[in-house]
């Protein structure tokens, strides 16, 4: 009931505040700041023109292709920082920079390699997330407990023993935090890719909207990113830490 009373007056607020900025104070042009009648307006001709759930759903299957490629090739390279020293002290840092790196960085190489079709999408969403979960994971393994492998050892279990049944169940809480903050990398990601290469999806309706000049399209697709993004985080990602941290007894 708190969150319906905080919303209904969040938008009531957006209302009064497009009231006194455009007929009372004149400080923008009716077209240059979105209403909440307009974005809604706009909802119902997406959902008319059957645009929006198109766009929805191309998005969704882009984002979950890009982000389970990324967490499989993550996986790889966070184990083998684990496994190689060599890589800890050589390529750990280059990854931790390449993480902080921008995703729209990434669109050019996309463009220019792939061309503007699925695949450059796809792979910015790759990069923009890869190298997140690729630290998350080897963070999660290196923050076992020591005495977890110590005692797995002296009871005789073999490397590959020791991180299946010892250091992965472990690590688990700590992985699905990297895994949850890895997706929300490459839903940023995935938006940047659509902007940027013309191909049906969220993106693609936000340049449109844009290019026509309608504040409240691109304001209602904003709104839709966002709710998507949390929606999936919440009801996938938090959902599986829940479960996790109670099989383990730490809730």
């Amino acid at each position: 009931m708190r969150q319906v009373i905080f919303y209904a007056l969040l938008i009531a607020a957006w209302q009064t505040i497009y009231y006194l900025g455009v007929s009372v104070f004149n400080l923008w042009k009716p077209y240059a700041f979105p209403t909440p009648v307009g974005v809604w307006n706009s909802l119902i001709s997406l959902i008319e023109q059957n645009g929006l759930f198109n766009a929805v759903f191309y998005s969704l299957e882009r984002g979950f292709i890009g982000y389970f490629i990324a967490v499989v090739i993550g996986f790889i390279i966070g184990i083998c920082l684990i496994k190689f020293k060599f890589l800890t002290h050589t390529a750990k840092p280059l990854i931790l920079g390449i993480q902080t790196l921008p995703s729209i960085c990434w669109v050019p190489f996309a463009i220019l390699w792939f061309g503007l079709n699925e695949r450059a999408i796809i792979f910015v969403v790759v990069m923009g997330s890869l190298f997140s979960i690729a630290i998350s994971v080897d963070m999660a393994i290196r923050s076992v407990n020591p005495l977890y492998v110590k005692a797995a050892k002296t009871m005789g279990a073999k490397e590959y023993d020791l991180y299946i049944r010892v250091i992965l169940p472990a690590s688990l809480p700590s992985l699905v935090s990297g895994l949850k903050q890895g997706w929300s990398f490459a839903w940023r990601s995935l938006m940047a890719g659509e902007i940027m290469v013309a191909a049906i999806g969220l993106g693609q309706a936000l340049t449109m909207g844009r290019d026509l000049a309608d504040i409240n399209r691109v304001a209602l697709i904003i709104i839709i990113i966002i709710i998507l993004g949390a929606l999936i985080e919440k009801l996938v990602f938090t959902t599986i830490e829940d479960r996790v941290l109670k099989r383990m007894g730490m809730v």
